[in-house]
């Protein structure tokens, strides 16, 4: 007689996790240090559940079909976790202010300050007809 594991279980190894959701190893490490899941850990070794594997399907659907990069990923999957927070029992109101701080909590994020990048200075000119060169 089998049981159901239950979804949150962690019981996947990386090595398995990467074969089911068809992403390398690797691309797990990044998106653990992205801080976009967190696998459970017994040491140095780390454990997927079956809902690590289908956030890890969303995130290769965001990144590969979609073509959000990490930060598109990340504030999709963060308001995706707070509207998963709505239940059948809640009232309309209730909905609604979830939604709404969902959506403000979010705003938010994304008007925290970017690092600005720095520019190369423009390409000179050189006299002898050449463009575009640098010295």
């Amino acid at each position: 007689m089998s049981e159901r594991i239950p979804d949150g279980e962690p019981v996947y190894t990386i090595a398995v996790a990467s074969r089911l959701t068809g992403m390398h190893p690797q691309t797990l490490r990044k998106y653990e240090r992205a801080g976009l899941l967190r696998p459970a850990r017994d040491g140095n070794q780390r454990f997927y559940s079956a809902s690590d594997l289908v956030r890890l399907r969303r995130i290769r659907y965001l990144v590969e079909d979609r073509g959000l990069n990490m930060a598109g990923v990340e504030m999709t999957l963060s308001m995706t976790d707070r509207l998963g927070t709505i239940d059948d029992g809640m009232s309309a109101r209730q909905v609604r202010d979830t939604v709404a701080d969902a959506v403000r909590q979010t705003t938010d994020d994304r008007t925290m300050p970017q690092p600005t990048a720095k520019r190369r200075p423009p390409v000179p000119i050189e006299r002898d007809g050449r463009e575009g060169r640098r010295p």
